[in-house]
């Protein structure tokens, strides 16, 4: 595989360019335009100008979660003097150690609905904070609840891959859910590039208005310019709409760390697409947008996923599915099965198992060299040097990157999840600069 060099794709940030905040007013935010290799700018509340009457626009409807809880871990206090006249030696020797908790996906049961949705307890791969500190025991913390009810969480930590862990959670109360705990008490997970605090705001701010299935530790920002007037404009225009569900995880906001991008080991992520989203697909195929590299990402795994039903369809192995993309899938092989071939696969797949939803998982990385299949126009925010998901836009842009993040540097736009926005359309991967 042709190594590619991550320092190539690299760029300057200055800190003061990174929005901080969103702007007032969401669909404000200015919108940069890429086109048959030229650039422009417009702003956001006019995106359906870009959008021809007829084209299937397809946004992530996952919504964040309060992932981050912090407990504090008791311990015996040393002192200071006689027993008569002890004094702790410091405030955390009195409160105890600060154990943070960043769920990250759920492990038993597997399912987000299920996990958040559970009363009996269940089990999450968390990174942990200070975990040295966190040798053995439980950890417990009261939750009240909006109702003033008070109940007790517990949290036991389990095995340890990599830099995360398993986390078993229990609390009293047969009647209240997972994630009725994590509102209460848990923290919403703005990205550590902000440097700042959560603050009560992005409870709202770092949502999309269409956020509904909960399960994310990070927003799908390219939405985060959308309101309901702008959306309602665009149905009036003709575009039509779709979801599918992504569950973003930490994974995106990593930088790659390795100097061939090749080397850089993707995290998996939970995808479920309705039958009916992928029959109008079919429908449309050829005015496809994708709002969000999530989007992208999920609308790209389809096409792999149908080859593979296709394929063991047509052999009659009816054998164990494995719902998945891996990272270099994409890569392997020549695939040679039409977009409809395989998108028509999976909703004859769906229809024999008597199912309306795909569940999947993806680990698909789409870098420079790799060919679209489904997607024909991306909305995305301008992403972090040295990112996967300046690699993804690279590659559909046909490796013209360079001059749309030196247009949007040299025009005061805002970076990152809370700054401005972009419409991107397709350029093939053999276009040269």
């Amino acid at each position: 595989m042709e190594e590619i060099l991550i320092e190539e794709f690299n760029y300057p940030l200055p800190d003061e360019r990174i929005a901080k905040y969103p702007l007032a007013n969401r669909d404000q935010s200015k919108l940069l335009v890429y086109r048959d290799g030229q650039v422009s700018e417009d702003q956001f509340f006019h995106i359906g100008e870009y959008l021809a009457p007829g084209s299937l626009l397809i946004y992530n409807n996952t919504r964040v979660i309060q992932a981050r809880l912090v407990f504090h871990k008791k311990v015996v206090s040393e002192y200071r003097g006689t027993t008569e006249h002890a004094e702790p030696l410091n405030s955390e020797a009195t409160l105890g150690a600060r154990i943070e908790i960043f769920c990250l996906e759920p492990l038993a049961p597997h399912d987000y609905q299920l996990s958040l949705g559970s009363t009996e307890g269940c089990t999450w791969k968390c990174m942990i904070g200070n975990a040295k500190k966190w040798k053995s025991g439980a950890l417990s913390q009261p939750v009240i609840l909006p109702s003033g009810k008070e109940v007790r969480l517990w949290a036991e930590k389990g095995e340890q891959t990599g830099n995360t862990f398993s986390v078993r959670f229990s609390w009293e109360g047969a009647s209240v859910s997972f994630a009725e705990i994590l509102d209460a008490v848990g923290e919403l997970p703005i990205p550590p590039y902000l440097n700042r605090k959560t603050e009560e705001s992005d409870k709202t701010t770092y949502q999309t208005v269409y956020s509904r299935i909960k399960g994310s530790v990070a927003a799908p920002t390219a939405g985060l310019h959308f309101t309901d007037n702008v959306l309602n404009g665009l149905r009036e225009r003709g575009v039509k709409t779709a979801e599918v569900t992504l569950h973003v995880g930490a994974g995106t906001f990593q930088p790659v760390k390795v100097a061939d991008a090749n080397q850089h080991t993707m995290h998996t992520e939970i995808i479920a697409v309705p039958k009916a989203t992928i029959q109008t697909i079919i429908e449309n195929l050829g005015h496809i947008v994708a709002v969000g590299t999530t989007s992208m990402r999920t609308l790209e795994s389809l096409y792999f996923l149908g080859e593979q039903f296709y394929t063991r369809h047509m052999t009659q192995d009816i054998g164990h599915l494995t719902y998945s993309v891996s990272q270099f899938e994409p890569y392997e092989k020549d695939h040679a099965l039409s977009t409809q071939e395989a998108l028509q696969a999976i909703v004859d797949h769906l229809e024999q198992i008597g199912e309306e939803v795909l569940h999947a998982e993806t680990q698909i990385m789409i870098k420079p060299g790799y060919i679209f299949h489904v997607v024909d126009q991306l909305i995305t925010n301008f992403h972090q040097p040295k990112s996967t998901l300046l690699l993804l836009v690279s590659a559909f842009v046909g490796g013209d990157w360079h001059r749309i993040y030196d247009y949007a540097l040299a025009n005061d736009f805002r970076f990152l999840s809370y700054g401005d926005s972009s419409i991107l359309f397709r350029r093939s991967p053999a276009f040269e600069l």
